[in-house]
């Protein structure tokens, strides 16, 4: 796996950044800013501790074949970054993807992402 890749402390741009990476495809780019220890949670989904199993989330298990995300919001308080906003895209079976979610980041002094945490729009009750 590829070194963190520090930025300082501009979790924004960061973030920003990550998700260019992620729509860019660029997954070992993405995977590179979270710290070595880092945690990603997400729905239906145990944690994925470690870049090694974030990076099999995204190269084995993710349903996602291409897309792009979009913000209504960037927060930022301290070392956490919120971010809520919509991703349109097509998924592996060749369906269409468009959906709302919210993430929520936590960073190190070095500005590596330490913990994400994934929530979907979705009806379940």
């Amino acid at each position: 796996m590829p070194d963190t890749v520090s930025l300082g402390t501009d979790h924004a741009a960061t973030v920003r950044r990550y998700f260019g990476l992620i729509d860019d495809g660029d997954l070992a780019g993405s995977v590179a800013l979270f710290a070595p220890d880092a945690v990603y949670r997400r729905p239906g989904h145990p944690p994925f501790e470690g870049r090694e199993r974030i990076a099999h989330f995204y190269l084995e298990l993710r349903t996602i074949r291409s897309g792009s995300h979009s913000f209504d919001a960037v927060l930022v308080d301290g070392h956490r970054t919120a971010v809520h906003g919509g991703f349109r895209g097509t998924g592996f079976d060749g369906g269409p993807i468009d959906l709302r979610f919210s993430d929520f980041f936590e960073f190190d002094t070095d500005g590596a992402i330490t913990r994400r945490d994934t929530y979907f729009f979705a009806p379940l009750a």
